[in-house]
């Protein structure tokens, strides 16, 4: 069986010094126990430990580090972007995420195909208020235009009561049975799609960039 890796870019606000633990990672977590079960190499990178300036470029010089970020997502068959939910929306870092993967889109693989082709995307959106869908759409929407393939069912998210209470963590998240489906959703179709595209790659044919 191909080995399969799977790359969670967890987009919290949150530096891993702070004290205060990442829900967003919490999700992830569950996320990524399922994978390794199934003998998939997983890897959890908290952005915020990482400067990463704003910008649609692949390298903006300097002391960005999203260069080394970007060999990660290249070596990876599975990415998975895991946003909080702030004001409605993803997390600002989430949007500079994507900018930055968009910056990286002009290069391709070794069939001339878009450097993001054959790989699978998937969205994790943790939040105490309303907003999971719309981040977890534009979320998606995005990778699927770089062109990353998008299986069924894979937003996993978790949402609080309105208005300020406890997060996922707090709230014991992790037994939320609705949560829990769509977290085994995500596992296991970005997993099975990425086996297939391993063996069954999409062809280069109508998908050279020089085209």
């Amino acid at each position: 069986m191909e080995k399969i890796k799977a790359l969670v870019l967890n987009t919290s606000l949150k530096k891993s010094t702070q004290r205060e633990p990442s829900n967003t990672e919490g999700l992830s977590r569950e996320v990524t126990s399922l994978l390794e079960k199934e003998q998939v190499e997983t890897e959890v990178i908290r952005l915020a430990d990482y400067y990463i300036p704003f910008g649609i470029s692949a390298d903006l010089g300097g002391e960005d580090e999203w260069p080394v970020i970007f060999e990660k997502v290249k070596e990876a068959d599975i990415i998975l972007i895991a946003s909080p939910i702030w004001l409605g929306e993803k997390s600002s870092l989430a949007a500079v995420t994507m900018e930055r993967l968009y910056g990286s889109s002009g290069e391709t693989n070794e069939k001339g195909q878009g450097i993001f082709y054959n790989k699978v995307g998937g969205v994790i959106i943790t939040g105490n208020e309303d907003g999971a869908k719309k981040a977890a759409s534009s979320i998606l929407f995005g990778l699927s235009h770089i062109g990353f393939v998008i299986p069924p069912n894979v937003d996993a998210y978790w949402l609080g009561e309105a208005g300020p209470g406890p997060s996922y963590l707090e709230a014991d998240g992790i037994k939320n049975e609705f949560t829990k489906k769509h977290v085994k959703m995500l596992a296991y179709n970005t997993m099975h799609l990425a086996r297939i595209l391993k063996v069954h790659p999409i062809p280069a044919e109508g998908n050279v960039v020089e085209e």
